[in-house]
């Protein structure tokens, strides 16, 4: 049932097939030795057709200085594989071959060389990948027991959605688990990619992903990132390491729209409850989906002081950070990735200059990253002390577009900070004035 596997390309090596049911493969290059643990990722998210003019493997190696420039160390790459044809919107989620680059993105080849340059930059390459669905086109339809069928015995699209692009998989089908399992190590060792953003992570059940990670993990002399796109609890239980905060992108969203910025901890104290050490909530303030269909955060948080603030909201509070594909420049419009979007990175430089501030203080901040949270309540100013040992980050945000007067805790009154974003050390007396979504953030290593 392996037929699938063989047929002719340049790019993909001969394989054997052994008994166990998975192919042998050669690892191409050597096995990145230094992914970050979950509580210490900066993760970006690739839209391979708005990085660059040419929407491919090489802008996107292209961009990885700009990258690199923001703190990152954790890349998302969007699927990158041939696009179904029958049915087709043109998705990147409609996958007509699990174990192919995509002509349009480029080669293996191409991808190695990603892979190679990325982690010369200390970047671990994560690949999406989705086990949910096939297009109508792959060759894996040859197999009709390996998709969801209705009562007349004919394939079916995702229950529940208007997914009409794509054919469900059948989990109860081993043939099928195991050869997603094979095109999953495929990747690492052909390609050197560390680890996947699992797509639809909650329409797959459990006891696949927890059948996949454990195989995965035996991969010998590795370590790997899992990323679910879902927020069921068993998720850390299958073994990966974060999941959506979908609940928190709400919430803030709420919050510039005039609710108080209390129900931010109440979210994110919420999501936190009963997850198991060493496992993180991935936090943004847009992605490819919500970029696409909601709006971009110029739009939902008031422009590009509105959007910085709630980025430095996102970061500072806890969990992992996520930013997508030209958020860091103030894209206003939607960002499709059904086709090619042009993104002016020359747009909003000091935008991108207080991003470069922000993620890299945040970055070399193990007390931004781990500390424990101390929360100064008020409607309309975030104030939040972060403590490790004898560090601490204070962070200030006025959620508001209208100057503000902030009568300071008692605590920090009168004392001396270093201002990670004038690079500067400022004198705190006993009130800040504010102007509209301005921010402070602020540290006790004066000489950091």
């Amino acid at each position: 049932f392996f037929s699938f596997c063989s047929k002719s390309n340049t790019d993909r090596p001969p394989v054997i097939i052994p008994s166990d049911g998975y192919n042998e493969y050669t690892q191409y290059g050597t096995p990145f030795a230094s992914i970050p643990k979950a509580e210490d990722i900066i993760m970006y998210e690739v839209n391979l057709r708005a990085m660059s003019l040419t929407g491919d493997l090489n802008g996107v190696i292209n961009k990885l200085d700009h990258i690199s420039s923001l703190g990152v160390n954790v890349l998302w790459l969007m699927p990158i594989h041939p696009i179904g044809e029958i049915n087709s919107v043109n998705s990147p989620y409609s996958i007509r071959d699990f174990m192919e680059v995509s002509s349009e993105y480029g080669s293996l080849n191409d991808l190695r060389k990603l892979t190679d340059e990325a982690h010369k930059r200390g970047i671990s390459v994560i690949m999406d990948w989705v086990a949910n669905h096939t297009s109508w086109d792959n060759s894996w339809m040859e197999n009709k027991d390996w998709y969801t069928q209705n009562s007349s015995g004919e394939i079916i699209h995702p229950p529940g959605t208007n997914w009409l692009d794509v054919a469900d998989l059948n989990f109860s089908n081993e043939e099928m688990r195991l050869a997603m399992i094979d095109a999953m190590k495929y990747w690492i060792y052909e390609a050197n990619i560390d680890g996947y953003r699992c797509d639809y992570a909650d329409g797959v059940p459990y006891d696949f992903w927890k059948q996949a990670i454990d195989t995965l993990i035996l991969t010998p002399e590795r370590d790997f990132i899992f990323l679910a796109e879902g927020d069921r609890n068993n998720h850390f239980n299958a073994g990966f390491d974060l999941t959506f905060a979908w609940n928190s992108y709400s919430t803030i969203k709420e919050v510039f729209n005039g609710q108080s910025i209390n129900k931010i901890f109440t979210s994110h104290n919420n999501e936190y409850t009963n997850i198991p050490d060493g496992k993180h909530k991935l936090r943004f303030t847009t992605n490819h989906d919500e970029s696409a269909w909601d709006a971009s955060p110029i739009v939902l948080f008031d422009g590009v002081m509105g959007a910085t603030a709630a980025t430095v909201i996102n970061t500072f509070v806890g969990g992992v950070p996520l930013l997508y594909t030209g958020q860091e420049v103030g894209v206003a419009t939607t960002t499709s990735f059904f086709d090619n979007s042009t993104i002016d990175w020359d747009a909003n430089p000091d935008m991108l200059l207080s991003y470069n501030r922000i993620m890299n203080f945040y970055s070399q901040s193990d007390c931004s990253r781990s500390g424990i949270n101390t929360i100064y309540s008020h409607n309309d100013i975030m104030c939040l002390r972060k403590t490790l040992d004898n560090k601490e980050v204070i962070i200030i945000v006025n959620v508001r577009n209208q100057s503000i007067s902030y009568s300071l805790p008692e605590s920090l009154q009168n004392t001396i900070w270093y201002n990670a974003m004038s690079d500067t050390t400022l004198e705190l007396d006993t009130q800040i004035d504010l102007s509209g979504y301005d921010y402070l953030i602020l540290s006790n290593d004066l000489s950091f």
